[in-house]
């Protein structure tokens, strides 16, 4: 590392203590979703493959968790895979379910996280499967933050599994369609989404310069503040999360008024 590459880190951990230092804990929101875009793009600006790229966006996840222990955040959802994922080519496709088997083994394993899946399981290898259901098993009990992580998610999906969750609960109450019309609102269908009865994300981040949602979260996030960030996943900072902190709490959240 030359003088210049030094001289840099150390203003950036100046400046990311100068940042933390001015942090108001009670502004930090309490349900962040992540869109963990890039790698992909970061491992070609790096001359390397697609898989490492995978590789280095998942040894990032622990960081991050991290970095939002050291806050007041309760729950944080990361998006691993989507539903459209499924159509990459099996080179790319069946190492990256490798990699997130081994995240969320990995996040199972640490001892500080709660893990919850979110997505459609019947879409997932069946080795997978059994990761996350061991996973949820073996990380219930633990009092620390929800870690969702969306694996085979896409947003109308959720929404039309939380609609053919409310028949089939009918359906065993033994109520008619037009009995359950007359029921359904708002909080019925929240209670049938993947995140049931977790908070709404108060913040979603979205890595690499992309300014859209591509279907994220698409009921949960009809009120959240939004965070574009132009770095790439796997260079994503500690200085860019509380960054992206620092603009959430100077908005005036005003739910739609």
């Amino acid at each position: 590392m030359n003088l210049r590459d030094k001289l840099r880190g150390l203003l950036v951990r100046l400046y990311t203590r100068r940042v933390e230092g001015h942090l108001d804990h009670a502004q930090v929101p309490k349900h962040i979703g992540v869109i963990m875009d890039g790698n992909r793009r970061w491992a070609r600006a790096a001359g390397s493959t697609t898989v490492h790229g995978h590789r280095a966006g998942a040894d990032k996840v622990g960081e991050f968790l991290g970095w939002c222990a050291e806050t007041d955040v309760e729950v944080v959802t990361l998006w691993l895979l989507s539903t459209d994922n499924f159509d990459r080519p099996e080179d790319e496709l069946v190492p990256l379910l490798g990699i997130i088997e081994d995240t969320v083994r990995s996040l199972a394993a640490d001892g500080r996280w709660r893990v919850h899946h979110v997505g459609t399981r019947d879409l997932l290898p069946d080795g997978l499967q059994k990761v996350l259901k061991h996973a949820e098993e073996a990380t219930s009990h633990v009092d620390g933050i929800v870690v969702n992580v969306a694996i085979g998610y896409g947003g109308r999906q959720e929404i039309a599994d939380a609609v053919r969750s409310m028949l089939f609960e009918a359906g065993e109450k033994g109520l008619s369609l037009d009995e359950l019309a007359e029921t359904v609102d708002i909080d019925m269908i929240g209670r049938h989404l993947y995140t049931g009865a977790q908070p709404d994300p108060d913040l979603v981040i979205r890595t690499s310069g992309e300014q859209r949602l591509s279907g994220f979260m698409l009921w949960q996030t009809a009120h959240s503040e939004y965070y574009f960030c132009d770095v790439f996943w796997p260079a994503f900072r500690k200085v860019d999360f509380l960054r992206a902190l620092r603009d959430y709490a100077a908005r005036h959240r005003r739910y739609g008024g």
